[in-house]
């Protein structure tokens, strides 16, 4: 018995627990992690949300009496959960945000986004004349060295992350909410163990009270009734024969939380690597700061579990920062099953997202390429001729949702979007940033440098309200929404004949 399972033992009073136990053939640093987080599970540690925590698993616990003290000490106990907070700790919870967060967080370079630029929609010009894709060898150096005007104007920048902005319509709007969402499914004791839609709400009616705000305190149960509803729409995809309704998809959703148990017992080859982003996946935040904390080694599991669901995708450091949004609002199993269904539904499609290559990325890119080509055509031209690819700062945006480009509450009110409307929202919302830096891009003097440098920020909306309204104009031109299909047509078909390479700025 190690020293760990030890100190478990003594704690919770028993000379045996139930652990796991190393499985034929699986690496043995690996086995000590999912090991370590299933030792924990059962009394967990001191001090959760309010100390750093000790390490035990990237450097293993030393073998000084000092370490071993310090390790020992930081288990949790039976009076954990039952002892009166002291004055620190107290002093700790008044410094959180409304989220749980009782720090900004650390940006490089941090730019406010006018309101001014959403005012107008978004409208197709005529047919580019542009064309597509990077520009000629040596022509983004000459454009680059004649820079031939004034430098570009600076960016509205900002020297710390602003608080939440205040939700002065959430008191109101929580009585609409509760009168719209009413109970889905119950257990055998009469317990509502999931939620709906009321009968006869139009989709109209809910897409517009979507982006005008969910309420935090519906967030929970909103997400998981988009999801299940987009799921019932679209299906699962590959060769799924789709669902008759949505209690179909509950039920579906109940099986895969049963999965999610099971793998828990299983051995992944990933999780020396979730064990390492997981400390540094969301900074700042109650949850997540100790270390083997609760919501450390729930966001453990989850990935581990999802890592053993597609044996393409595995696991990605992108993975984390969804998972981590998804555990501030639902217990780990229902993360997991929407993970599950985010993944493998044409509606969300993460699969292409994680799949090596992260060919969904390279999809999406394109697609907001042509956005900006037949909508912003000089924004466009400017780019290409800077030899400014969108991968290079774009990447981040796609594989983590703009969970690290964005204020946490501007990022809540998006993914309800997104769980409500799929996939288009994130090129839509790409489309915005670049639209609100429209000037820096195109002056005369802007380079290389300038514009990445821009593009690379973390965006703080001056008036989040403009920007949801903005994309819930643009994702209702039908025009514009067809068009984008038939761009991810089009991608396809350059993928197939092997002309991808050359299709991208």
């Amino acid at each position: 018995m190690t020293n760990l399972s030890q100190s478990v033992a003594s704690l919770t009073h028993t000379n045996s627990i139930n652990t796991p136990q190393p499985l034929p053939n699986e690496d043995p640093d690996a086995f000590h992690v999912r090991h370590t987080y299933a030792l924990l599970d059962l009394c967990g540690v001191k001090g959760d949300g309010f100390v750093e925590g000790v390490e035990r698993t990237r450097a293993r616990v030393g073998n000084s009496r000092s370490s071993q003290l310090d390790a020992a000490q930081a288990i949790g106990d039976s009076g954990e959960k039952r002892k009166e907070l002291d004055e620190k700790e107290r002093a700790v919870l008044e410094r959180l945000d409304r989220y749980g967060f009782y720090e900004s967080g650390s940006h490089d370079r941090l730019v406010s986004m006018p309101a001014a630029p959403l005012a107008q929609p978004l409208k197709m010009v005529a047919p580019a004349t542009i064309e597509a894709g990077p520009a000629p060898s040596g022509f983004a150096a000459a454009a680059n060295s004649s820079r031939g005007g004034p430098p570009p104007p600076l960016p509205p920048s900002l020297s710390s992350l602003p608080p939440p902005q205040p939700l002065t319509k959430e008191v109101p709007r929580l009585e609409k909410w509760g009168r719209m969402i009413i109970p889905f499914t119950r257990d055998q004791g009469g317990n509502i163990e999931s939620w709906g839609i009321r009968e006869g709400v139009p989709d109209k009616k809910l897409r517009r009270r979507v982006y005008k705000g969910v309420p935090d305190r519906w967030r929970s149960a909103t997400w998981v009734i988009l999801v299940r509803r987009a799921v019932c729409k679209a299906g699962l995809g590959g060769g799924h024969p789709g669902f008759g309704g949505e209690r179909q998809v509950e039920a579906e959703m109940k099986r895969l939380q049963a999965v999610y148990t099971e793998k828990l017992e299983e051995a992944s080859s990933y999780d020396i690597q979730i064990d390492l982003d997981v400390p540094r996946t969301i900074g700042g935040h109650v949850m997540f700061k100790t270390r083997y904390g609760l919501g450390q080694r729930s966001l453990f599991h989850v990935l581990h579990s999802f890592s053993l669901y597609c044996d393409t995708c595995g696991y990605v450091q992108g993975m984390g920062p969804i998972a981590s949004t998804l555990l501030l609002h639902l217990p780990p199993p229902t993360v997991y099953t929407l993970l599950c269904f985010m993944h493998s539904s044409p509606a969300y499609s993460l699969h292409s997202m994680f799949a090596p290559g992260f060919p969904g990325l390279l999809e999406a890119i394109y697609v907001q390429e042509r956005i900006m080509q037949t909508c912003m055509p000089d924004v466009y031209a400017a780019l290409r001729d800077k030899g400014v690819g969108t991968t290079a700062y774009a990447t981040k945006w796609y594989i983590t949702l703009f969970v690290t480009s964005l204020p946490f509450q501007t990022v809540l009110r998006v993914w309800d979007c997104w769980l409500l409307e799929g996939r288009d929202v994130w090129v839509v919302l790409a489309a915005a940033v670049v639209r609100v830096f429209h000037e820096h891009i195109v002056a005369p003097g802007a380079t290389f440098e300038s514009i990445l440098s821009l593009l690379s920020s973390f965006f703080v909306p001056a008036d989040e309200d403009a920007l949801l309204a903005w994309m819930a104009r643009t994702l209702a031109d039908t025009k514009l929404r067809q068009s984008i299909a038939e761009w991810r047509a089009t991608w396809a078909v350059l993928v197939k004949e092997g002309k991808d390479a050359t299709a991208l700025l």
